[in-house]
């Protein structure tokens, strides 16, 4: 393959990269390799600590996908042995541990939600367990000499936690000493990862340098915020937009998100698309193009046009869905929240339903309701509707 010239290169590599360390490297070995016609090494690593990939996963895919059609080699990695420790970063308490049974069901998953945005070329996946299940104590202990824990302690989790006396196990520190062999054995060229990755990444220049290996050029990817608008898009925080959901819930999940959330994700999923965007006026005919666009990328253009049609026949119309199942309520003795919570007692907790009533997001029969306690006056039937996409058919007995 002939590759691209190598500022060519660099400059569609850098969009929507928040920054790389240090980029001069990063142009040194784009012209080695256009000189030697040799691919680079690029790794990305992905914990299975969960069985989805997430919107949030899906920049790091898009640029890994950037670096493949510049002809370079992906390694893709599945740290499923580092994914008994999982990853402390951003993380306020120890992750509980998985099983081996857990991760490898959640492994077998990411293999194929990543070729719904790579191409099967110029893909090499490794598992970190193939070397470290046979990592002996001798080596780990030479290993870890190479970090020392004051630089542990400067990272900003590590030191909230040491600070506010919650536990960090050994274990934890080691983690990203792992993550950093990782590039030693696969000889990374560059490594890709959210900008929470800062510390574990360029740990794996300073091992890669220890193991005389040449150091590999990170390249730092936006974070993607969750459903919430606040907090990183994460499965535990139940904030994400999987690329396994059905099309429907992809788009509905769009629908949900605010209208400055939205514009958000356009800037960073769809920043060579902007100006398509800026061009309708409407803030929700906008969210329903972004909505359309995700789900395109993931099944297709026709399914896009079906999940918008879905959506405004049975969500963005006043007219209730026909199609909920009755459910029986007896009010005697109750005040509003208990009621709420005999309804959906399934979807939601009490603490999620004070939450909704409090941002005045509950509805009886098209008024909305926000007190806990007196109960709506209807005396028949309630039309319940919670948020933007949750319709009960509530019968009163």
């Amino acid at each position: 393959m002939q590759f691209l010239d190598p500022k060519k290169q660099l400059e569609i590599i850098l969009e929507n990269v928040s920054e790389v360390i240090p980029v001069d490297e990063l142009l040194d070995k784009l012209i080695t390799s256009f000189k030697k016609n040799t691919p680079l090494k690029i790794k990305a690593g992905f914990d299975p600590t969960s069985s989805d990939l997430h919107l949030g996963h899906s920049l790091l895919l898009k640029k890994l996908k950037v670096f493949q059609d510049l002809g370079h080699e992906i390694n893709f990695l599945i740290g499923d042995f580092t994914a008994m420790i999982g990853d402390p970063t951003g993380r306020d308490k120890t992750r509980k541990p998985l099983s081996a049974d857990e991760i490898e069901i959640n492994a077998s998953t990411y293999k194929q939600q990543m070729f719904k945005v790579l191409d099967k070329k110029n893909v090499k996946i490794f598992y970190n367990s193939k070397w470290f299940d046979t990592f002996n104590l001798k080596e780990l202990i030479g290993l870890s000499s190479l970090e020392n824990v004051a630089r542990l302690l400067e990272r900003d989790d590590f030191k909230k936690r040491y600070k506010s006396g919650e536990p960090i196990t050994v274990t934890e520190f080691l983690y990203p000493i792992l993550q950093a062999y990782d590039s030693v054995v696969l000889s990374s060229d560059v490594e890709l990862g959210g900008t929470d990755q800062r510390f574990n990444i360029l740990l794996g220049r300073q091992i890669q340098k220890s193991f005389n290996v040449p150091e590999q050029v990170g390249v730092f990817l936006p974070i993607l915020e969750g459903l919430d608008g606040k907090m990183k898009m994460s499965k535990s925080l139940n904030n994400y937009i999987s690329l396994n959901d059905s099309f429907d819930d992809m788009f509905g999940k769009v629908m949900s998100v605010s209208d400055d959330l939205m514009q958000r994700y356009i800037n960073l999923l769809f920043n060579n698309e902007i100006s398509l965007f800026d061009s309708i006026e409407s803030p929700l005919e906008r969210k329903k193009l972004l909505g359309m666009k995700i789900v395109s990328e993931y099944y297709a253009e026709n399914l896009s046009r079906l999940a918008k049609d879905n959506f405004e026949k049975k969500f963005s119309k006043k007219d209730f869905p026909s199609d909920l199942k009755e459910i029986e309520v007896d009010l005697a003795g109750k005040k509003f929240l208990d009621v709420l919570f005999e309804v959906t007692k399934e979807s939601f907790s009490k603490s999620e339903l004070k939450r909704l009533i409090k941002d005045n997001a509950v509805e009886v029969n098209g008024e909305k309701f926000n007190t806990l306690d007196s109960l709506p006056k209807f005396e028949n039937s309630w039309k319940l509707k919670l948020g933007k996409r949750n319709f009960y058919n509530v019968k009163i007995k």
